[in-house]
């Protein structure tokens, strides 16, 4: 596929790397409509970069239909799904709440599920796709403190390999990327500080 021929959906698409990933995609010639929960930052970016927005709790089953039947509303048709809504909040075993937990995974891995499985049927119906889900490095091994991060994104990855071998057949391409740390304000949502060093690496930032 040609970039100039994507039809690009991105969750949490307002900020980090579903925004820069959004920026990317325009300047190359892709069409793009993004989703958010936040409707002051959907609106800041369409007002800015002329996408169309769409405000969608992804963890929310009738929210994640309702974002679909937008997109193609927008766009005429979706070929890539970026698969990225997700958040973090820190704690250690010790002193993690149910609520805490449960939050994290009904976005990043429950509302990763219902997007996926949305945008599934459509690429089905349609005879072909392309699926990136975000992952994090945090889905390659585990960081003291993110016992529910990890866990959506161990999962994540999990299923990403389901769905790959499920949806090839039908001539969708699932993948699973997985950021290190990147310079967003990942971290400080999550209850972390950016940390500094040579510029390397600066922001322990697991999208």
């Amino acid at each position: 596929m040609k970039i100039q021929d994507a039809k690009v959906l991105i969750t949490g698409g307002s900020d980090g790397i579903g925004l820069a990933l959004t920026e990317l995609l325009l300047q190359e010639g892709a069409r793009v409509a993004i989703v958010g929960r936040n409707r002051e930052r959907l609106d800041q970016q369409q007002a800015r970069l002329n996408v169309p927005t769409i405000q969608a709790d992804v963890s929310v089953e009738a929210d994640v239909q309702r974002m679909l039947r937008e997109a193609l509303n927008h766009l005429g048709d979706v070929n890539v799904l970026v698969n990225n809504a997700a958040f973090a909040q820190g704690s250690s075993l010790l002193d993690l709440k149910l609520d805490e937990y449960q939050r994290q995974i009904d976005t990043n891995q429950t509302g990763a599920m219902l997007v996926a499985r949305e945008l599934a049927h459509h690429f089905v119906g349609r005879g072909g796709g392309t699926m990136i889900n975000v992952g994090s490095v945090s889905g390659l091994r585990g960081v003291a403190g993110q016992t529910a991060y990890a866990a959506s994104k161990f999962a994540l990855r999990g299923m990403t390999q389901v769905w790959r071998s499920e949806l090839r057949p039908h001539n969708v391409r699932v993948m699973y990327v997985a950021p290190s740390e990147v310079m967003t304000d990942f971290a400080a949502k999550g209850g972390r500080e950016r940390t500094k060093d040579s510029g390397r690496r600066h922001c322990p930032d697991h999208p």
